[in-house]
């Protein structure tokens, strides 16, 4: 996959490139980004470099991860990472983490629906996961504006410093934005509700 950039009304979504080392490096120096996500702890001025210069694009040309680096359509430098990682086919996991001067602001549910969409519209995705350590109720909020049916609990679903975690899985159909799906969908039957008497 070519990388490519998207837009939305107030970010820019594009590839990461060896530039944004510096404020990746800033970013991820903060206690929520290493505590809730999978960078390294603690995280390196050589973690980033490798972030941005490799692992980044790699995932693009390997067809693995579409990483983005979120910066305002105003200019300035990045101001959150998101992306898109294959699980199997016609299913991505999305992933985030978004600057502390930035929060509560909407962007990430903003950046998280372009990619959703891209995902529906260009990748023939049919099932878009989210998924976050029990725990992380940013995340959960974010997932939850951008639509995700939050599905249940999954015990061990991470493993984050050698633990295994219990994680809340939620998930993102075309349905739910308004899209058609690229496969025909049949939900199990909802079994009719029974009274009891006592």
């Amino acid at each position: 996959m070519e990388p490519i950039t998207l837009t939305t009304a107030r970010l820019r979504l594009r590839p990461f490139t060896p530039d944004d080392a510096g404020v990746v490096y800033e970013v991820c120096q903060d206690p929520a980004v290493q505590r809730w996500t999978a960078v390294p702890a603690p995280y390196t001025r050589e973690d980033a470099e490798l972030f941005v210069t490799r692992l980044a694009p790699e995932g693009w040309r390997l067809d693995g991860e579409y990483a983005f680096a979120v910066e305002p359509l105003t200019g300035g430098p990045l101001i959150a990472a998101a992306g898109l990682h294959a699980c199997s086919p016609g299913i991505r996991e999305v992933g985030y983490w978004l600057a502390p001067e930035h929060r509560g602001r909407g962007y990430m549910t903003e950046a998280v629906g372009a990619l959703a969409h891209w995902a529906f519209t260009g990748l023939g995705v049919h099932r878009l996961l989210w998924r976050a350590e029990v725990g992380n109720i940013a995340s959960r909020a974010v997932a939850e504006r951008a639509g995700f049916t939050v599905e249940g609990v999954e015990r061990a679903g991470i493993l984050k410093d050698g633990t295994a975690r219990d994680s809340w899985l939620g998930s993102l159909l075309p349905a739910d934005v308004g899209l058609p799906s690229p496969l025909p969908y049949l939900p199990a039957p909802v079994p009719p509700r029974t009274s009891t008497v006592s």
